[in-house]
């Protein structure tokens, strides 16, 4: 599908690509054109795609197997070639601006969460509860139906409360500030922030609970839980605008940069 930009997004990734930070793991192409969200309209559709016509309002998280190069250009332009397994209709409910915010983050929430097999009644603690993947991750797990302790920084107490957690500080005590919330601990433990945010799974997990995290393979070899890495799927963005339209998730927009013409 050829995707005419309206608005795309900054995450961290970008500059880890950018220094790269991902050579690694992914081959990259020069040159490069950064960015893999995107929301805006179809202006070509593609040969055998009728889920999708000219005109329609989509967003997608266009991450390919290669960076850079002729074909594996990044969202940071005004046309974009996304594979039509990455795309999804984009919600009334949001903005442009908002969609375009959506993708990587929400689909790192949203992936970390049904691998986790977050459901109804568990209790589960979000670190970085503020953050752009957190943050989705509170709203997801209250909209299953679980009670959400999100770990950040006091200034951003009031705004977890806003989102529907229980806010704790980070550092020294987080156990007990957990256990003085869920005395029997808790059944899923979200990492978004690496570092030493696992140090306190031991004390404050059920004994059948499960532990995920986007940065520390600790959370598969030490806890026996998942170590997730977000992957495009248009089936999961679907599900995420189904929540926008439904009003259990709204994007928070830090900033917008508008194109210089």
């Amino acid at each position: 599908m050829l995707v005419r930009v309206r608005a795309s997004s900054v995450n961290p990734v970008d500059w880890k690509v950018r220094e790269g930070y991902l050579a690694e793991v992914m081959d990259t192409v020069f040159p490069v054109i950064p960015g893999w969200d995107v929301a805006g309209v179809v202006e070509q559709a593609g040969l055998d795609t009728p889920e999708f016509q000219v005109g329609d309002e989509v967003f997608s998280y266009v991450r390919k197997d290669v960076v850079g190069g002729e074909v594996a250009g990044g969202t940071l332009a005004e046309y974009v070639a996304a594979p039509v397994r990455t795309l999804a209709h984009k919600p009334t409910a949001w903005s442009f601006y908002e969609a375009a915010a959506v993708p990587l983050a929400g689909l790192t929430a949203y992936q970390t969460i049904r691998r986790a097999g977050v459901q109804s009644g568990h209790t589960v603690l979000v670190h970085a509860a503020a953050g752009g993947v957190g943050s989705f991750a509170v709203q997801i797990a209250r909209s299953l139906g679980a009670q959400v302790i999100g770990t950040a920084s006091e200034a951003n107490h009031d705004y977890l409360r806003g989102l529907g957690a229980e806010p704790v500080t980070y550092g020294e005590g987080l156990t007990d500030r957990v256990r003085a919330i869920e005395p029997k601990g808790v059944d899923v433990v979200l990492d978004y922030v690496g570092g030493d945010a696992l140090d306190s799974v031991p004390d404050i997990l059920r004994d059948e609970g499960t532990v995920a995290s986007i940065t520390d393979a600790r959370a598969r070899d030490e806890f026996g839980g998942q170590y997730v890495w977000v992957r495009p799927d248009s089936a999961d963005l679907a599900e995420l605008a189904r929540l926008g339209d439904a009003g259990d998730l709204t994007p928070e927009i830090a900033e917008v940069f508008e194109r210089c013409r």
